[in-house]
């Protein structure tokens, strides 16, 4: 990526934004391919949850991140290039299609702020294929016209878009204009009116297709039986509400109730919007240092403080609990070594709290060895054992004759990536598919040698809770 020492604040009109349009257009035709121009601005402080509802359309894709805890959110919206990828090469193929792409970048304002630059907006399904009408592809990219994104007190708002040798630049810069001003127009009159609307209270038809405790007691035999040693199984929910649902909405309900989480949103620009609050982080790239953590073994909230800390308790002395926990770690630890990546962790799990159940959790990092990516991280920790199984290709390969559905982007791995290599991916977890007025929610449960087929039930109707309750406001 090319950085021009230019800073769009101190000259912020049309004219110098089409000066520098120009400048793209005359690399692209020097360079005979598209160049990416990226305009970055810090802005007055803004809710990027609350700019992407008030331009939200069912017809433009959008990607969503947030860790309301850490002060931390990120959105993008509509396209100004992507790529779609599958089979086992998917990652592979994203990675070359992020370096072509900048390649061919210019970028101009504060791009080493936070959140500054050009990134990219990825999914990758839990499967390396997809069913034919599945609402994602099994591995998708892309670049958004405009993003907004807050890290602590700093806001900053970006630009891009493509710039080919026979652009319009006048359209380009009336159209970049346009977005400026109504990033400024947005913070007096559109939040006003988010904060004000009225909206219904749903109702909902409940079905679910399957028996989930025979799926499990199903596992449970194919454990014994020597195949492998944890298998995670989901179910499914249906809901069809008698109004239209807005996934926004949703998703600020759960933002609310799970800051601790990272309340999440991706829309496939064909309907569906796929949302949830996910507790668990896949993997964290910055400033040269890997995170990621061992999330696995959980138990309900308590009613007041002694039975929570009991239950806590128990689940840091359960056998069955803390041998899934160890599953997850150790097949971390496995797939990252090849890499050249060590991580430390702490000897013993934490419990980790939520709004509605507790779960055992070790967090681990490491440094970064050179000439590693963040999506080479990505391919080799994608499923963990937290959400496929031990081993890991045994498990995977019967998970959807035990489920008896398409998991689509549930248990999969959603995240961002910086021009800088950083980024951040986490687990599709407490989720739901949304479209019109038809729902879909998951959960799941790790099924080991002990496990008890009304047990797991009753461990995914605990994770069911928060997205119902999200759901009808």
């Amino acid at each position: 990526m090319t950085i021009l020492p230019i800073k769009p604040a101190q000259d912020a009109s049309p004219e110098a934004l089409r000066a520098f349009l120009a400048a793209c257009q005359a690399k692209a035709v020097e360079d005979g391919a598209p160049v990416l121009a990226s305009i970055t601005l810090a802005v007055s402080a803004l809710d990027p949850l609350a700019v992407l509802e008030a331009i939200f359309e069912p017809t433009e894709p959008h990607f969503y991140a947030e860790r309301p805890s850490e002060r931390s959110a990120i959105a993008g919206a509509e396209v100004a290039l992507s790529a779609t990828a599958s089979g086992p090469g998917r990652f592979a193929a994203m990675q070359r299609f992020i370096d072509e792409t900048l390649a061919h970048t210019i970028a101009v304002g504060d791009v080493d702020a936070p959140f500054g630059g050009p990134h990219f907006f990825t999914s990758f399904a839990f499967h390396d294929e997809v069913e034919p009408g599945e609402a994602f592809p099994a591995a998708r990219v892309f670049v958004p016209r405009w993003q907004v994104a807050r890290a602590g007190e700093v806001t900053t708002a970006v630009a891009n878009l493509l710039v080919e040798a026979d652009s319009d630049l006048d359209a380009l810069t009336q159209r970049v204009w346009r977005a400026h001003g109504k990033f400024a127009r947005f913070e007096v009159a559109e939040a006003e009116e988010a904060r004000t609307a009225q909206r219904s209270v749903p109702t909902f038809e409940q079905t679910e297709t399957g028996d989930y405790r025979a799926a499990v007691r199903r596992g449970l035999e194919r454990i014994e039986a020597g195949d492998f040693r944890k298998i995670v199984l989901a179910r499914a929910i249906d809901l069809a509400a008698d109004r239209a649902l807005h996934p926004l909405e949703v998703l600020n309900g759960l933002r609310e109730r799970f800051p601790e989480c990272y309340a999440f949103s991706a829309a496939s620009g064909t309907g569906p919007s796929f949302i949830g609050a996910s507790p668990e982080r896949l993997v964290r790239v910055s400033q040269g240092v890997v995170e990621t953590e061992a999330l696995a073994g959980s138990v309900r909230r308590g009613a007041g403080a002694s039975e929570d800390a009991a239950l806590a308790a128990g689940l840091l002395r359960s056998e069955k609990d803390l041998r899934e926990h160890r599953h997850v770690i150790d097949s971390i630890t496995r797939r990252l070594e090849p890499l050249g990546v060590r991580l430390e962790h702490a000897v013993n799990p934490a419990v980790r709290k939520l709004a509605n159940v507790q779960h055992l959790h070790t967090a681990m990092r490491g440094a970064l060895p050179e000439g590693v990516r963040l999506l080479d991280l990505v391919s080799v920790l994608h499923p963990t054992p937290a959400v496929g199984g031990t081993p890991r290709e045994a498990a995977v390969a019967r998970i959807r004759e035990l489920e008896g559905f398409p998991r689509g982007l549930y248990a999969g791995a959603l995240g961002w990536i910086n021009a800088r290599g950083g980024g951040e991916f986490f687990v599709g977890l407490r989720s739901a598919l949304v479209e019109g007025e038809r729902a879909r929610v998951y959960a799941g449960a790790g099924i080991v040698a002990g496990s008890e087929p009304e047990r797991e039930w009753a461990e995914t109707e605990l994770k069911f809770q928060a997205l119902l309750a999200a759901l009808r406001g």
